[in-house]
């Protein structure tokens, strides 16, 4: 093998590693900058329900906090993905405020089959940052 085709193939190998390191770094469906994006205007910045449009909103904003320990054994995150998804209608307590998200995702995605992959992605970290937000609650004396 000459010299050339070894160098050749530790470039390649080098830029495999550094792309998939900037995959990683650079997360474009991150959970965080999606709630941050589209859903703390209502929910608040620590998902509290507290958000500047929260006030305008003809219903009280569900403190995102709390739901772990509102709905103890139903905290399901597959209701929760319906429920942001809205695209597949959940009638959980009343009325429907909150925008369909997948579609709005979807559209925004480009709104092909690619884009459902994509939609699947981004509700998937929206949840795992929402659990994130979850508070423990105080133990009972």
């Amino acid at each position: 093998m000459r010299p050339q085709g070894i160098t050749f193939r530790c470039v390649l190998v080098a830029l495999a590693f550094v792309s998939q390191a900037n995959a990683q770094i650079f997360e474009p469906y991150a959970g965080e900058d999606t709630y941050f994006r589209f859903c703390a205007a209502c929910h608040g910045a620590e998902g509290r329900g507290d958000g500047p449009v929260a006030q305008g909103i003809p219903v009280t904003v569900p403190d995102l906090t709390t739901l772990r320990e509102r709905l103890g054994t139903e905290y399901r995150q597959d209701v929760l993905r319906r429920l942001i998804d809205g695209r597949d209608i959940v009638v959980y307590h009343g009325t429907r405020y909150m925008p369909v998200w997948g579609f709005e995702f979807w559209l925004e995605e480009g709104a092909d089959r690619e884009a459902e992959a994509r939609v699947e992605r981004i509700i998937s970290n929206l949840l795992d940052y929402v659990d994130k937000l979850q508070r423990v609650p105080p133990a009972k004396q």
